[in-house]
């Protein structure tokens, strides 16, 4: 047989035949003396083998171990891993969909979305405190922060936060904070207004925070980029405000 019958023969492709014998996984046919490939049925029994094991979902390293070690109980341990695994993928599908689900059935994705549905609820618990660009960064971070904290660490977050929500004098304080800050956007960084915003953003940040606020090194390549993000004197006063949290702690 020629390589495009083997292929047609298989239902596979000529440079999927090709790819096996790169791969070492179906062995080279003798040569005519024009040149070309002359396969025979058993390279058509072995290839057929190879796609019925890659339908089944073994990666070529695996089909290369079956192949080399013809076996029936090492057949069988790679198909009880493959079943194992696909078993987890199906998990971790159901979860997402269940994600998914939440997220749709949502009277609102928030902008920062997708968010988990603790947070997207926390969001709209949000609503009575200012939507100033400074507000609009705290829920960017509040979305980093849970993307990418511990399960205990998000949790400690949302509850900080709800204990912010709870009390309108908070509310307030967080408010007042947010245009003291926005008022920086364009002052220079020895304006004299960078100490009363500092003071406000540090009485308006929940104390639950702090044990995570007082470890951070202030000099770490996070907080830069960090700051980065901000204008000079709204990072100075937010500077100011972390190191006030931090030696009251």
């Amino acid at each position: 047989m020629r390589i495009g019958e083997l292929a047609a023969a298989v239902g596979v492709t000529t440079r999927t035949v090709r790819h096996y014998h790169h791969q070492g996984l179906l062995p080279e046919p003798e040569r005519l003396v024009n040149g070309y490939r002359d396969y025979t049925l058993r390279h058509a029994v072995v290839l057929a083998r190879i796609r019925r094991l890659t339908e089944l979902g073994l990666g070529l390293a695996e089909v290369r171990d079956v192949l080399a070690d013809d076996t029936e109980k090492e057949l069988v341990e790679i198909l009880r891993e493959l079943d194992e695994d696909l078993a987890r993928q199906e998990a971790a599908i159901r979860e997402r969909r269940v994600r998914l689900r939440a997220l749709l059935d949502a009277d609102e994705l928030p902008s920062e979305g997708p968010v988990s549905p603790e947070l997207a609820a926390l969001f709209g618990e949000m609503a009575p405190l200012s939507h100033s660009p400074m507000a609009v960064k705290d829920r960017e971070v509040l979305a980093l922060i849970e993307t990418a904290a511990r399960p205990e660490d998000r949790e400690r977050m949302l509850a900080a936060v709800h204990s912010l929500l709870a009390s309108p004098d908070t509310v307030a304080r967080a408010n007042e904070a947010y245009a003291l800050l926005d008022d920086l956007a364009d002052a220079s960084v020895d304006d004299p207004r960078i100490e009363r915003a500092a003071r406000q953003l540090a009485d308006s940040t929940p104390r639950e925070l702090l044990p995570e606020a007082a470890s951070v090194d202030h000099g770490s390549s996070f907080l830069r980029a960090f700051y980065a993000d901000f204008a000079p004197a709204q990072a100075e006063a937010i500077r100011r405000a972390l190191r006030m949290l931090t030696e009251e702690t």
